[in-house]
């Protein structure tokens, strides 16, 4: 089988009903996707495909094609630049991070469809669990991207710690 995934085509054998998380994971190596619940409840699996966040634990490879773009945390900035993750980083939204690859796919997907998200739009399409509790640094860290701000900045962090509005 073949997969264009963080923009190489990647070949590669495994059983038509294997969920697309093993192959990324196991076959291909890109453990960034994190398997957390099995039942595509919890997000920690979330990749884009074709620019839709998708959990893959529940994706069979069978149904993602050769033609289907498909990145992972990887593919998304390798180096950390993304502005998401940036803004992640800036205010400290992880705390255990396991979640936080699949939380990241599914704020930049909510990002690309609506720059601009209210509160309600970050709420609906913010689906993904985070055991620590880490919503209202995820929702800050996305209203910071939308609004352009820049998410390295030391102000910024600062206003987090101090507990200002974003």
């Amino acid at each position: 089988m073949k997969l264009n995934v963080n923009g190489q085509v990647r070949q590669f054998e495994a059983e038509e009903d294997t969920p697309l998380l093993w192959v990324l994971r196991e076959q291909l190596g890109l453990t960034g996707t994190k398997y957390g619940c099995g039942i595509a409840q919890c997000g920690a699996c979330t990749v884009h495909i074709d620019g839709e966040a998708t959990r893959s634990c529940v994706r069979p490879v069978s149904t993602v094609t050769e033609q289907m773009k498909i990145v992972t945390i990887e593919g998304l900035s390798p180096d950390g630049s993304h502005p998401v993750q940036k803004a992640w980083a800036a205010l400290d939204v992880p705390q255990c991070g396991f979640c936080q690859s699949g939380m990241i796919m599914a704020a930049t997907a909510l990002l690309k469809d609506k720059p601009k998200p209210t509160d309600a739009d970050i709420d609906a399409a913010m689906t993904n669990i985070c055991r620590c509790g880490t919503y209202n640094r995820v929702r800050k860290a996305i209203h910071v991207v939308a609004r352009g701000g820049d998410p390295t900045s030391a102000n910024l962090a600062i206003e987090h710690r101090e507990g200002s509005k974003a």
